[in-house]
């Protein structure tokens, strides 16, 4: 959407009866289906309000990664239930980022070797699971019991968290690479440079576009932040102090 000129001044929270809302001055918060916008858990309230808060002269939506997940996990625009968003975050596992592989050039090779190699190797004794790598454009053959087994971790999850982990997987191309950030395996930072990898390696080689790498990179690094944190937000209890916005 467009920017927008801030209309209000103060950005509160409040408990209603299905969750906490989102105030605007005095005005509730609504979703682009005009539906109360409420959540869960207190603590992804404050961290949406700081986002409203955080907004200057103009409200630039495309900085408002929680918000926007919340209005998808409210208004689900594409309709799917639970049993398709886990079958939808799964499918990622054909074509992985940390799957498919090159021959040549031998150092690029190499690198995805050694930096690949672990992650998978950690899922695989994770989730006790077989993974695998391949050079193929077709990729690797992934066992079925292997799907069935995140299909299952997966559906531990309830929607607003899967909405997170599906945008987390779509952002990095890689189911892998996700679980690992989503499990405090790896850093955001990480995750991301592991997504990145063939990419960064052709820039140290021929240098990157003049400012261009480092909005992409720090823009990929937002959204994966802001996604695993809408998971974690999502899946924990968690309660904060009614201190928001006074610091």
């Amino acid at each position: 959407p467009p920017e927008r000129k801030r209309f209000y001044q103060n950005v509160s929270i409040s408990q209603g009866e299905g969750g906490f809302e989102i105030n605007l001055d005095h005005r509730k918060l609504k979703t682009p289906q005009a539906k109360l916008f409420t959540v869960p858990s207190e603590a992804l309230a404050v961290a949406v309000a700081t986002e409203w808060d955080s907004q200057k002269d103009t409200i630039k939506f495309y900085t408002m990664h929680l918000t926007t997940l919340c209005n998808t996990a409210l208004d689900n625009p594409t309709q799917r239930n639970k049993t398709q968003l886990i079958r939808a975050a799964v499918k990622f596992l054909e074509t992985d980022t940390v799957c498919y592989r090159v021959e040549e050039p031998a150092a690029l090779a190499e690198l995805q070797k050694n930096e690949w190699d672990p992650i998978v190797a950690w899922a695989e004794k994770r989730y006790n699971v077989a993974i695998g790598s391949s050079t193929s454009i077709l990729g690797p053959n992934i066992p079925a019991s292997t799907k069935e087994t995140f299909v299952s971790h997966l559906a531990s999850y309830n929607m607003w968290a899967l909405q997170g982990i599906e945008y987390v997987i779509t952002q990095l191309k890689s189911l892998i690479l996700s679980m690992g950030l989503i499990d405090r395996h790896i850093t955001v930072e990480k995750a991301v440079l592991l997504s990145r990898l063939e990419e960064e390696y052709q820039i140290q080689r021929w240098g990157s576009v003049e400012w261009a790498h480092d909005y992409d990179l720090c823009e990929l690094r937002a959204r994966t932040a802001a996604g695993t944190l809408f998971v974690h937000l999502c899946s924990e209890s968690s309660t904060v102090k009614h201190k928001l916005l006074q610091d």
